[in-house]
């Protein structure tokens, strides 16, 4: 269903108290209501990956707007609207400016497929008419009442419901954070117009950006786990082809953008111009919305995305200690496949394996190992624990869930949120095992030679070397989410084999001091 809204027919219960100046405040009052309203369904909200956008974060998010073209009519995009406070934080920001730099009519177009937040996003509406008219602005608004992506791809691939609806000047988004099904209908409709991506999120950012003009800018709230990582690698190159990035901003608390939402996620602001050409790129990171103290840099855009990266990962360096750190991480020799090491996830899935777990060893078990095994960069086992398991039965001496004894470097998949690093890794000693083999959890990275162990200084040298300071800030530049999948170390570069093998020599059961990294690691 579609609502159009125009500025003469508006019900004009924005009264005269309702201003470019305090809009904002309004409405955020109005999002914590919203917010209460709908958390008696929880499980409607997880299904639509609702998270209300706060005041200070659109505002924030307008502000980023250059609108250096000053169009008679302005057309504004906001893709799953929720309250329609980013639509409104857009007018403010527009009615805010000098008259000179102002449009004479704004049309804003939003899509929210909840219809319990159909009246919210019409009083917002109101409240945006009443602003625009007091700048005197004529203001037009359309509030589409269905599926964003549905609705994009078939105006793009100019289906039967399709119009000849102009593009967009602006696209402002807080869009939904769910996974997509590779069966859904959403995947299937997006394939037939070239979007391949497997989140809710980057679906919404990838059609926003096919709607603009050239020229058009876009400014969206994302989570950062977009940054590196195969499943995004289209939607990277995607940006990377059609998006000429102007800021990227960096939140560097979990829980803070979106906490009255308890969500758990590194957010990131980033906001560019379609097919606009090269610029310089600021970088900004700040805690969270209320910190006001932000850490800035400016850098071409060859250091955001590296220009012959396959993965077209972007890296957020924002002052120049992470410059240094980055440089002197570039220059090792090595990646781990050049080491004759392959990395890949522990092959004990749990569900799967359900009969073949043991909480204690019996004759004949190998041992399995978790992340709860580690315990001061070395593997403690076993570790009872109530009824978690510490063993596997084994089938025959062809068992494919089994590794043989040896050295093993052990990298947690998942960081918990109190966890000081992101990269947590740990050493299986085959000495402190009696067994013949061994089982990892598939929460583990297993780093390993050809599916057998490494030397023993090898493997004591990896693990410092991943357990260091400078590899965990490296790491953070380009990783936001808790996760350290088998790609990320793949990419990651190494010492040589020689100068990792001195290091685990120096060990002797405990981690060396930073220092001796700092001495490995020279900045060319």
């Amino acid at each position: 269903m579609t609502i159009a809204l125009d500025s003469h027919l508006l019900s004009h219960q924005a009264n005269a108290v309702v201003t470019a100046a305090n809009l904002l405040e309004r409405l955020d009052l109005e999002r914590l209501d919203i917010s209460n309203r709908l958390a008696s369904d929880p499980k409607r909200r997880a299904t639509l990956g609702q998270f209300f956008t706060p005041a200070v974060v659109a505002r924030f998010m307008a502000g980023m707007l250059h609108l250096s073209e000053i169009h008679e009519e302005l057309r504004i995009l906001d893709a799953g609207g929720g309250s329609g406070v980013l639509t409104a934080a857009a007018i403010a920001e527009i009615c805010g400016r000098p008259k000179r730099g102002r449009p004479l009519v704004v049309h804003a177009t939003v899509w929210e497929v909840d219809p319990r937040l159909e009246e919210d996003l019409v009083r917002t509406l109101d409240h945006c008419s009443a602003v625009c008219r007091e700048a005197g602005i004529r203001f037009t608004g359309q509030l589409h009442q269905e599926n964003f992506v549905l609705a994009a791809a078939d105006r793009l691939r100019g289906g039967l419901f399709s119009s000849k609806e102009p593009r967009f000047h602006v696209a402002i988004l807080n869009p939904p954070y769910r996974k997509l099904k590779s069966d859904s209908i959403e995947r299937a409709r997006m394939s037939a117009v070239g979007v391949e991506t497997t989140n809710l999120y980057s679906a919404f950012v990838w059609l926003a950006l096919d709607l603009l003009e050239d020229g058009g800018e876009l400014v969206a709230i994302t989570p950062r786990s977009f940054m590196n990582g195969s499943y995004f690698r289209p939607f990277r190159e995607v940006l990377k082809r059609k998006l000429s990035f102007r800021r990227v901003h960096v939140y560097d608390a979990r829980d803070d953008a979106f906490a009255g939402d308890k969500v758990l996620q590194e957010n990131v602001i980033f906001h560019g111009v379609q097919g606009g050409a090269s610029a310089e790129v600021k970088i900004t990171t700040s805690f969270g919305p209320g910190d006001t103290g932000l850490v800035e840099r400016t850098i071409v855009p060859s250091e955001l995305i590296l220009p012959h990266d396959p993965q077209s990962v972007l890296h957020v360096v924002a002052d120049e200690t992470d410059a240094r750190i980055a440089r002197r991480m570039r220059s090792l020799p090595n990646k781990l496949e050049n080491l004759g090491l392959s990395v890949s996830t522990g092959r004990v899935v749990g569900f799967r394996a359900k009969e073949r777990l043991r909480t204690r060893a019996g004759a004949g078990d190998a041992p399995l190992i978790f992340s709860r095994h580690f315990s001061d960069g070395f593997v403690l086992w076993p570790k009872v624990c109530g009824s978690k398991p510490n063993a596997l039965t084994v089938v025959g001496p062809d068992d494919d869930l089994l590794f043989p004894t040896g050295w093993y470097v052990l990298v947690n998949r998942f960081s918990a949120k109190e966890e000081k690093r992101r990269i947590v890794a740990a050493l299986y000693d085959p000495s402190t095992v009696d067994a013949e083999h061994v089982a990892f959890d598939n929460k583990l990275n297993v780093l390993h030679r050809q599916g057998a162990g490494l030397s023993e200084e090898l493997a004591k040298g990896i693990a410092v070397f991943l357990n260091s300071t400078l590899v965990d800030a490296y790491f953070r530049q380009f990783s936001g989410h808790t996760q350290v999948n088998a790609g990320d170390l793949r990419s990651l570069d190494f010492p040589v084999a020689q100068e990792l093998e001195s290091l685990g020599r120096c060990m002797d059961n405990s981690m060396p001091p930073q220092d001796e990294i700092n001495r490995l690691v020279r900045e060319e």
